[in-house]
This record gives structure tokens, sequence and C-alpha cells, in this order.
């Protein structure tokens, strides 16, 4: 029987979590001393994500008996994605370039090849860790992180029905995924810290980027007021209640879809992943967010639209880390081994690609999130450099649903073929 963390009642673990955010905050506000140094090395942003995943690993709260993460990512993120995009420009976003969509393919096509080369190296040194027949072939069981990695938790069901993996085999994969996907974003989140030398050594042109930047930044400081209550409740009306024309949206069209169109309903299609609600959640709340910024609504930016929503985004981050639990590195050491072997591939064919195309390191993180994290996480590393930059993190994760499932059966082929040749 699996043991209950110290702190089961959501309302003392949400708590907790804003006592770190709290503290966090507090901490990386000294203009001196000890703390200044510190935050000069480790970004805030990434202490709000490891604290929880501190608390997780010693026992004290467990994301599998709350709900928290789920009222985060499924309420507070459509919320934050539309007072971030209130004040965005689409042309500007359109000015970015293509750079963008190639770093998006680059770490798409790293995670296609990375399977397979990661089982090749294992055959090697560990050839019993990639075995088993039938439902057990660990191939099979590694389809399902190319799903999650590539798209997202919908293509990750897909490729679980169509190579029928043995479901009580399931949890080790799912394990891998989330202790190797949540290193790497620990590291991404490390590295926007340094993103200036990272550009540097990049020799990357990240002039549209703060271009949009200063856009946005100027057009906040020409409407910038100090917030009244009825800005607040203005503000909170539009997002919620975005947010709840998204759920309602998303689930009609999810009916819609399942119940008018076999493919959609059938879980080995490849289109399957389009019945998701979350999927339409977010990319109707983004939508709307889009559509706010073409009307007066727009100038809320000046009232803290966008800081409303870091709220929300910090929330999310500080509950995305209590799914991590850093002692569980150790629990199957070869299985986390072919997985970090893999995201490491992943991470290689980026860099080299920004090299090559001079991409700013923002391209090369939002890129690998809206892959490897999908839409939960690839506008929080968006918004890390800027909020104007969270709706970038968005478009790039509706790709990574749009091709996941295709990208997942290309590279289960090849890990077939890695595991038996």
């Amino acid at each position: 029987m699996e043991e209950l963390p110290f702190f089961t009642n959501d309302a003392v673990v949400f708590g907790l979590l804003m006592i770190a955010l709290g503290f966090v905050f507090y901490t990386s506000s000294q203009k001196e001393g000890f703390w200044k140094k510190f935050y000069a090395v480790v970004p805030a942003l990434l202490m709000c994500y490891l604290i929880p995943a501190i608390f997780n690993s010693l026992g004290l709260i467990d994301d599998s008996t709350s709900n928290l993460y789920f009222v985060s990512s499924r309420f507070l993120l459509p919320a934050a994605l539309v007072l971030m995009t209130l004040s965005i420009d689409l042309k500007a976003i359109f000015n970015l370039g293509p750079k963008a969509l190639i770093m998006f393919f680059a770490g798409t096509i790293g995670i296609i090849i990375g399977g397979p080369l990661a089982i090749l190296l294992f055959s090697v040194i560990s050839p019993e860790s990639i075995g088993g027949v039938g439902p057990d072939a660990i191939w099979r069981g590694l389809s399902t992180i190319a799903g999650s990695w590539i798209g997202g938790g919908a293509n990750q069901a897909a490729m679980l029905e169509i190579y029928e993996y043995n479901p009580d085999l399931y949890g080790g994969m799912v394990l891998v995924d989330i202790v190797v996907a949540n290193l790497w974003m620990a590291i991404v989140l490390m590295g926007i810290g340094k993103n200036e030398k990272i550009d540097d050594w990049l020799k990357a042109d990240n002039s549209a980027i703060e271009e949009l930047k200063n856009k946005v930044s100027t057009y906040a400081a020409s409407v910038t007021r100090n917030p009244s209550l009825a800005d607040l409740m203005i503000m909170l009306s539009l997002a919620f209640g975005a947010v709840g024309i998204a759920h309602w949206g998303a689930q009609g069209i999810s009916v819609f879809l399942s119940e008018n169109f076999e493919v959609f309903t059938d879980s080995k299609s490849a289109l399957s992943s389009f019945s998701s609600t979350f999927f339409w959640m977010i990319t109707i709340a983004t939508a709307i967010g889009i559509f706010l910024s073409f009307t007066k609504f727009k100038s809320y930016e000046g009232a803290g639209a966008s800081k409303l929503g870091s709220v929300f985004i910090y929330i999310l981050v500080a509950t995305i880390g209590m799914k991590m639990d850093l002692g569980s590195v150790f629990d199957n050491p070869a299985l986390i081994g072919i997985g970090l072997v893999w995201i490491t591939i992943h991470v290689i064919i980026l860099i080299l690609t920004a090299k090559l195309i001079k991409a700013p390191y923002f391209f090369l993180a939002v890129g690998s999130q809206a892959n490897v994290g999908g839409a939960a996480s690839a506008p929080v590393v968006a918004a890390a450099f800027h909020p104007s930059l969270a709706t970038v993190g968005v478009l790039l994760a509706v790709f990574g649903y749009v091709v996941g499932t295709y990208g997942a059966i290309l590279c289960t082929i090849l890990m077939q073929m890695a595991s038996t040749g």
C-alpha cells in the first residue's frame, strides 16, 4: 500500500505552496546580501518549481493525492493566457519569423531519433533493460513517452492504445516521463537567468523578440494606472468568463467530434488527440485573449493584466513542481538512463540547430517545452522571458498536439527496429 504524504488536505497544501512562493518573491526582491548573490545564480522561477519538489521528495505533499495541479491547469492556466494575451501585438508575433517553428520541429526530430538511439546505446551497455516480449516489450512502453514528449497527455494515451503496452508496467514509463521531463524543465528555467550569455554564444539575433517586448512594455507604460477594485473585478471577469466559455466550447467540440466522426473516438487513431478537451480549452482561451486584444479591453494591461496572469502562472509552476519526487530518480535507473540519453539527444539537436540558424535561447527553450512539456509548460517558460511572449508558447504547443501522434508512431517504429535489430 502506497504511503500517504503528511499533508493530504488541499487547503493545507495550497497554503504551503503559497508560503513557498511568498518566500521566493520576498528573498528574490532583496537588493543586497546573500539572497542577491543566490538569485544571481539560481532563477527565482526555478525555486518556485524546486521547493514544492523538495516538499514532495520529503513526503510532505504528493501530487497523486491533490487536485491542485488539475485546478491550476484547467482554471488558472487558461485565465492567465487570456490576461497575458490582452496586450499582444499579433503582427509583432508573426514578425518573429520562422525560427520559432524551425526550433520546434528540431525538438520534434530530436525526440523521434533520440528514442531509437537511446535503445541502441543501452543494447550495448545494458541489454536486459530494453528487453521484454509481447505487451511487455520496452519499446511499446517507450512509445507512450514519445507521445507525451512530442504532443501531450492525449497523444500519450493514444500510443498506449495503439501499441497495447502492459498496463501493469505503465507506471514505470509515467515515472520516466515525469522525472526526465521535469529535470529538463528545471535546467531550461536555470538557463533563462543566463539567456544573454547563451545568446552571445549562439551568436543569436534576438532583435525581433526585444522589439516585441519593447512594444508591449511601451504600450503598458502609456496606459499604466493604479488598478481600482473595479479594474481588478473586470479583469477577473474577463479571465474567468473566458475560462467558462473555453470549457463549455471544449466540451461541445469534443462531444461533437466524438459523436459524429468515428476516427476521433478510435483510441488507435492518430486523430484521437483532437477529441481532447484540454487541447480545445487552451486553444479557445488563447483565441478569446487574442480577440480581446483588438478591443478596448486591451488597455487593462495598464491596470496590471499580465501581472495578474503571472500570479496564476507561478501558482501553476508550484503545482507542476509537486509532481517531481527527486528521490524517484533512483527507483529504476536503467529506464531513467534511457530517458536521460533520449532527452540529451533532443537537446543536442536543438543546440546544433540554434547554432546553425543563430536562434535565440528563447526559441530553443520554448521550442523544446512545446514538445516535452506541452501546453501546460510552454507558456510558463515563454512568459518567464516576458509575459507578452506566453502566446508564442501556446501556439507552438498546439503544433505539438497536431503532430504528436504521427511523430510518436514514427519514433516507435524506429525504436522497434532498434530493439529487434
